[in-house]
């Protein structure tokens, strides 16, 4: 397209910061490519992660159980500089079991505060939704924060710290829907689909050859990034150029679920309540990882796009009209996507 190519000279002429090809890149694409060969089938999720791992955000991911969404993360785990922690959340889960509590020692006669799961690099909040509100909003608040508070004093949680949280779509019952309004704290919300036939008969397969290896020596995976290299990589992705006509486009499509009128009218009243301004900041974070991670200087209209939904459902609520006619978020985020003009 005619403007895609203007905007590509623009952000070239514009002095747009170039992404050096370094071995940093180098070792990105060899983790990529180490967790696609663990997690088959759900090249989305694995490219998600990555993204929400560049800029340092938390991920929902929604999916039906067995489709690698704990082994995706624990596999992210064993392959970068950081350790992983998974907490199954159940109704009788305290948020004390998630930060932390202080604990009376009687050598001393003191307090002593033992940090809770919350304190690892990559916490896995499994069935997020089987927790009740108040272990929900400590979770949140922690997401937000960047710290705990017990007390009267906070301990800051580590400078890398990504949460995902899962749901289970199936069942509902026993469950504690989480908040809309706080839904916002993640920065992308990932469904996760049922692999096609080829890539579930190399699920079999790898398996297989797992269980066989158990039999044998332990062999741990080759750590491919630092936590030094990931900040440096997060450095390059701030850095990275996003041409001032993109921004705009972005806060276009986030206005335009607030009030479609401009540019889908039919739209007008379905949406109860549009995305706010975190929905901005987070598609441009988003597109300008996307964009590192493809090894490009500059973000292309299609790195909005593609992950324009996965930022905007969890932000954009319909309202009952549009629910009793069957229409979902991602219809209303496409009707958009098609509508709002590019630059």
């Amino acid at each position: 397209m005619q403007t895609e190519t203007d905007s590509i000279q623009a952000a070239i002429t514009d002095g747009a910061q170039a992404v050096p090809a370094s071995p940093l890149h180098t070792r990105f694409a060899a983790l990529r490519d180490a967790l696609q060969t663990e997690v088959i089938g759900q090249p989305a999720l694995v490219d998600r992660l990555l993204i929400a791992l560049l800029a340092d955000g938390h991920l929902l991911v929604e999916g039906a159980p067995g489709l690698a969404k704990t082994t995706a993360i624990k596999a992210l785990g064993a392959r970068i500089e950081a350790d992983f922690h998974r907490v199954q959340f159940t109704p009788d889960l305290l948020p004390a079991d998630l930060t932390g509590t202080d604990v009376l020692r009687p050598q001393t006669g003191e307090f002593e505060f033992e940090r809770g799961p919350l304190f690892h690099n990559l916490v896995l909040a499994d069935e997020i939704n089987r927790a009740p509100a108040k272990v929900q909003s400590a979770l949140l608040e922690a997401m937000a924060e960047r710290q705990v508070t017990i007390g009267r004093r906070s301990w800051p949680l580590p400078r890398l710290f990504l949460v995902m949280a899962t749901q289970n779509p199936i069942e509902q019952e026993g469950t504690f829907p989480l908040p809309e309004a706080q839904l916002d704290r993640f920065l992308m919300h990932v469904p996760v689909r049922y692999p096609a036939a080829g890539s579930e008969r190399a699920i079999m397969r790898l398996a297989h050859q797992r269980a066989r290896d158990e039999l044998g020596p332990h062999a741990t995976p080759e750590r491919l990034l630092t936590q030094s290299d990931l900040f440096a990589a997060r450095e390059q992705v701030l850095n990275l150029h996003l041409a001032e006509d993109l921004g705009e486009y972005i806060v276009q499509l986030v206005l335009a679920t607030r009030d479609p009128r401009p540019w889908a009218p039919k739209l007008r009243d379905k949406i109860a309540w549009g995305a706010s301004p975190r929905a901005s900041i987070a598609l441009e974070r988003c597109a300008r990882a996307a964009a590192w991670v493809a090894g490009r200087e500059y973000v292309l209209p299609e790195d909005i796009q593609a992950l324009a939904p996965d930022v905007l459902r969890h932000r954009v609520l319909l309202n009952y009209e549009a629910e009793a006619e069957g229409l979902h978020v991602d219809d209303v985020v496409g009707q958009l996507l098609a509508s709002v003009p590019l630059p």
